[in-house]
């Protein structure tokens, strides 16, 4: 069976729902089309002791402000996935699920979706699945060898699971300082990064982030010098739990190993760290796989776009994989000013 429609949305986390808002509010018709058993997107599956870095006001999807969570200043992912559930019965949001997307292929003035239920044909489509499925792990020497658990960020839970064990925590970004700082006061820790870990200012949030990816954004789009962006400020936002454990000189950071041994690590100096676990915070890849059809991926596996708009192929829409789909476009608040752009640019390419 074969359905219809003007606008094929895959993905129903935080950056559908966004594309969602704009295509409803232009008129168009469209669906969602959405893996997940229940709302909520990636954050359903984060780890319990997550924390946004901005106040809910500032980490809101266009249309409507986050509401705050009680007795907290930075809202936790389970207030984001409550809140993702809310906004989509809000704004009565069609989405199909689960629905689990195969493949897109050109059909003529469409582009069909093929998905485990039937097939959809859209004259558009905004692919929107991120990066949470997608966790990469890095080509280090003896990875096979290590006898012990090894877990990507994907996995983790909460510390209670690695209580009294000894864990290696690999990565330098904001996953890696967080579940570092989770597993500080009852395991023993090791904490390994690429370079020295640098933490932002302690008042400097979410909020500071956003303006600073604009300010690059608009920079590079006018010719002028690149400001740096976020990379400039710092890789680390120091949300509370950070700020406590690195101030009890909890969170010390060693450089990155040289390989791992049957049960531990070991540096190039010959030094030696025994572990019964490695978890690997070591970021993600965007989900393509379903686009792989259209032939449109580079060398590199990316797929070269202006704006949201696929180069080679406009009728295609890549949402919320980062600053590359526009700038801090990962985020909740920041995905709303391309999914704005992206449903005006598929008006115009439907009128």
């Amino acid at each position: 069976m074969t359905s219809r429609t003007q606008v094929v949305v895959i993905g129903g986390g935080q950056a559908g729902l966004a594309a969602g808002y704009h295509l409803r509010r232009l008129g168009l018709d469209f669906v969602i089309l959405d893996a997940q058993t229940e709302p909520g997107g990636a954050w359903q599956h984060a780890w319990d002791s997550l924390r946004l870095f901005s106040p809910a006001a500032y980490s809101s999807l266009p249309g409507w402000f986050m509401p705050p969570q009680v007795g907290e200043e930075y809202p936790d992912a389970a207030h984001v996935v409550q809140y993702l559930r809310d906004y989509e019965k809000r704004y009565e949001l069609p989405v199909e699920r689960p629905v689990r997307v195969i493949g897109v292929h050109r059909d003529g003035v469409f582009l069909r979706v093929e998905t485990d239920s039937g097939a959809w044909q859209g004259r558009a489509v905004i692919s929107a699945t991120g990066t949470w499925w997608r966790p990469f792990l890095p080509a280090v020497p003896g990875r096979a060898a290590f006898e012990g658990r090894q877990l990507h960020t994907v996995e983790y839970t909460r510390p209670q699971d690695f209580a009294g064990r000894r864990v290696i925590v690999v990565g330098g970004g904001n996953s890696g300082a967080q579940i570092a700082a989770d597993l500080a006061y009852d395991t023993e820790l090791t904490w390994v990064t690429q370079r020295p870990p640098r933490f932002l200012a302690d008042d400097i949030d979410g909020r500071a982030l956003f303006d600073a990816a604009t300010a690059r954004r608009r920079a590079l789009d006018e010719g002028r010098t690149d400001t740096g962006g976020v990379a400039s400020l710092g890789d680390i936002v120091a949300v509370p739990p950070v700020r406590e454990a690195r101030d009890a000189g909890l969170l010390k950071a060693s450089p990155m190993f040289a390989r791992l041994e049957r049960d531990g690590v070991a540096w190039a100096d010959g030094t030696r760290t025994p572990a019964d676990t490695v978890i690997w915070c070591t970021g993600f890849r965007p989900a393509l796989s379903h686009l792989a059809p259209l032939g449109l991926r580079g060398r590199r596996g990316h797929i070269a776009t202006a704006g949201t708009r696929s180069s080679e192929e406009p009728r295609l829409h890549l949402l919320g994989y980062g600053d590359w789909t526009g700038p801090a476009s990962a985020t909740l608040i920041g995905v709303g000013r391309p999914a704005r752009d992206t449903a005006r640019d598929i008006a115009g390419l439907l009128a």
